[in-house]
C-alpha cells in the first residue's frame, strides 16, 4: 500500500514537472529594442502590466545606446535578424518602411477594431507611407529653453520668459558669461533637433524642400538661423567653444552649473528631476522668437520587424504598447510626453518642479522634423560641414553653401 502511495506521489510530481516544462516551452519570447536607459524603468513596468494579461508571452527589453542603435539595427536588418519590436524615429522611418523591414498595421488594426482615436493625426501621418500606417505612435517631444535659476540670480539677470526674443537671449547670455569663473551664458551646441533646426525655422528658412528634392541650407534665411549659434560662440563669446563642448558635452556642462541656458528637449525633464544639482536649480520656458515662432516636433513609434517569427504575439504586445494604460504609465512616471493626448496632463503633473507645460503649449508653433528617404546620410553630412563653422575654421556662409551642394547630390540619388 505504501509503495502504491509512493508511486502515485512520484507520478504526480512527474506530471507537474512535465506540465511545467510544457508551459515553459510554450512561452513565446519576444525581443524589444530601445535606446534610452532613462526610459527603461517605465518600459519594464509596461511589460509587467502586459504579462498580467499575457503571461504566455515573454518580452526581453534590449537597451542599445543611441550612438550604436542604428548601426546595430542596420547590421541586424542585413542579416534578417531584427529584434521582434523596436523603436523607430522619423529620420529612419522611410528607409525601414519602404524597404519592407517593418510590418504594415492597417489590416490588423481594422480586423481587431483597435481604437486609435487618442492619437494626433500629425503622429499618424508621420509614421504612414502611401496611406499605410507602419508605426504605433509612442510619444512626442518639442524643445524648450532650460535655464539655471541660481546662475541667473548670481548675475542679477531676470529669468527668461515665454515672450523672449533672440535679442533677449543674446543679451542675457552675454551678462551671464563670466570667463574668470568658467561660466557661460549658453551652450551653443551643434545639434539639429535641439538647436539649429529651430532657429532655421524661426528665421524663415528651411532644411529641405517640401518635395524632399532640394536642400535649404544655401537659403540666406537658413544661414541666418545657423549664424545665431555661431555668433554666440565667436562674436559674443557667450558660449563654450566647439572644442570645449566636444571635450565635455553641453548637457554635462549645464548639469555642472557651467552654462546658464541650454536649448534642449522635453525628454530631459526626467533626467534633470533625478539629478541632485539640477532638480532644484533649473526650470524651462518656450524657445525665444526670431522672425517667427517655431519649434521642432518629433516623436517615436513602436514597430514590428517584418522578419519576426512571432507576428501575432508581436502584434499582441504592440497593441498593449499603444494602449491607454501603456501611455498612462509613460506619463505618470514622468518619462515622456505620451502620444495619447488624454494622458499628457499626467506627464506635466509628474514634474511639478518644472514648467513643462510649455512643451505641450508649443505644439501650435511646431514644424515636423525634416526627413527624406536617406535622412541619415545628409544629417551626418550636416554635422561634418557645420562643425567647421562652429569651430571657426570657415564662415557659416561657406559651410552652409558647401553643405547644400553636397546634400543636393545625395538627394538626387534617392
Amino acid at each position: 500500500m505504501a509503495q502504491r502511495r509512493l508511486s502515485v506521489a512520484i507520478l504526480v510530481v512527474c506530471l507537474t514537472v512535465l506540465v511545467s516544462a510544457v508551459g515553459q516551452a510554450a512561452a513565446t519570447k519576444l525581443t524589444y529594442r530601445i535606446w534610452d536607459v532613462n526610459q527603461q524603468p517605465a518600459m519594464k513596468q509596461i511589460v509587467t502590466e502586459f504579462n498580467k494579461v499575457h503571461p504566455e508571452i515573454e518580452v526581453e527589453i534590449e537597451v542599445t545606446p543611441y550612438r550604436q542603435y542604428w548601426t546595430s539595427l542596420e547590421t541586424a536588418a542585413a542579416g534578417k535578424n531584427l529584434p521582434d519590436l523596436f523603436w523607430l524615429n522619423a529620420p529612419n522611418f522611410l528607409l525601414y518602411s519602404t524597404n519592407g523591414m517593418v510590418l504594415p498595421l492597417d489590416k490588423r488594426i481594422a480586423k481587431d477594431k483597435y481604437d486609435m482615436h487618442g492619437y494626433p493625426n500629425s503622429m499618424l501621418d508621420l509614421y504612414s507611407y502611401k496611406g499605410i500606417l507602419y508605426g504605433m505612435p509612442k510619444d512626442f517631444d518639442t524643445i524648450g529653453l532650460w535655464y539655471n535659476k541660481e546662475l541667473f540670480d548670481s548675475a542679477k539677470v531676470p529669468y527668461p520668459t515665454n515672450n523672449w526674443t533672440w535679442d533677449d537671449l543674446i543679451q542675457a547670455a552675454i551678462k551671464l558669461t563670466d570667463a574668470k569663473k568658467g561660466v557661460w551664458g549658453i551652450a551653443a551646441q551643434l545639434d539639429d533637433q535641439s538647436g539649429f533646426y529651430n532657429t532655421i525655422w524661426q528665421a524663415g528658412g528651411y532644411v529641405i524642400s517640401d518635395d524632399r528634392k532640394t536642400s535649404g541650407f544655401a537659403d540666406p534665411r537658413t544661414i541666418e538661423g545657423l549664424r545665431f549659434w555661431t555668433d554666440l560662440i565667436h562674436k559674443y563669446k557667450a558660449s563654450p567653444t566647439q572644442a570645449q563642448m566636444t571635450d565635455t558635452s553641453p548637457i554635462a556642462l549645464f548639469e555642472a552649473g557651467r552654462v546658464a541656458m541650454l536649448s534642449d528637449g522635453a525628454w530631459n525633464a526626467i533626467r534633470f528631476a533625478e539629478n541632485d544639482y539640477t532638480k532644484k536649480r533649473v526650470d524651462v520656458v518656450s524657445l525665444p522668437k526670431g522672425k517667427q515662432r517655431g519649434v521642432t516636433i518629433h516623436g517615436l513609434a513602436n514597430v514590428i520587424a517584418a522578419n519576426t517569427k512571432h507576428p501575432e504575439e508581436a502584434w499582441t504586445f504592440l497593441k498593449f504598447l499603444g494602449s491607454p494604460r501603456a501611455h498612462e504609465i509613460q506619463a505618470a512616471t514622468g518619462t515622456v510626453i505620451p502620444a495619447w493626448s488624454e494622458y499628457q496632463h499626467l506627464w506635466v503633473k509628474a514634474h511639478p518642479a518644472f514648467n513643462v507645460q510649455i512643451f505641450i503649449d508649443q505644439v501650435k508653433d511646431s514644424f515636423p522634423y525634416p526627413v527624406s528617404l536617406y535622412t541619415n546620410r545628409w544629417a551626418q553630412l550636416s554635422f561634418d560641414e557645420l562643425t567647421r563653422a562652429w569651430a571657426g575654421e570657415v564662415s557659416i556662409e561657406e559651410a552652409a553653401k558647401t553643405l547644400a551642394r553636397k546634400m543636393n547630390e545625395l538627394l538626387a540619388q534617392e
